[in-house]
């Protein structure tokens, strides 16, 4: 199905076509809509030369599959990503020990909606939206 045209579709605009053209001019007009179908098949096959030729012999070892951008699901590759067991690199500077990186703030610790206190504490105040400034 091309463009949303189904065989049936096909055929009720070639039997509209076949009116409208009228059984005298009918065979002319096939005529040349085989000889554009036998031009473009040739085209087709001309590009196909040069590009086996362009890419030499590797042509026949690329798996076309693969390279087909609708297997590229950005919804499944980003689930993959997430769901990733691999540890994640970390890296460190010359010369600071692991003892001189500070822990992280009650502020930067807190889940969001959370207020704390200058003193450390939390408390339940007014919730905002760090993300609407």
């Amino acid at each position: 199905m091309v463009l949303g045209l189904t065989f049936e579709k096909l055929l009720v605009i070639a039997v509209i076509a076949a009116v409208v053209i009228g059984p005298e001019r009918l065979p002319r007009y096939a005529e040349g809509l085989a000889h554009w179908t036998q031009r473009a098949r040739e085209f087709l096959k001309g590009a196909r030369t040069r590009v086996k030729d362009e890419m030499g012999e590797d042509f026949d070892d690329v798996d076309w599959r693969k390279l087909d951008p609708r297997q590229y699901d950005p919804r499944r590759i980003i689930r993959e990503a997430l769901l990733d067991d691999a540890p994640v690199p970390t890296v460190r500077a010359a010369g600071i020990a692991a003892a001189a990186v500070k822990p992280l703030s009650a502020a930067a610790a807190a889940p969001p909606g959370v207020v704390v206190r200058a003193d450390g504490s939390a408390g339940s105040g007014t919730p905002f939206d760090t993300e609407a400034t």
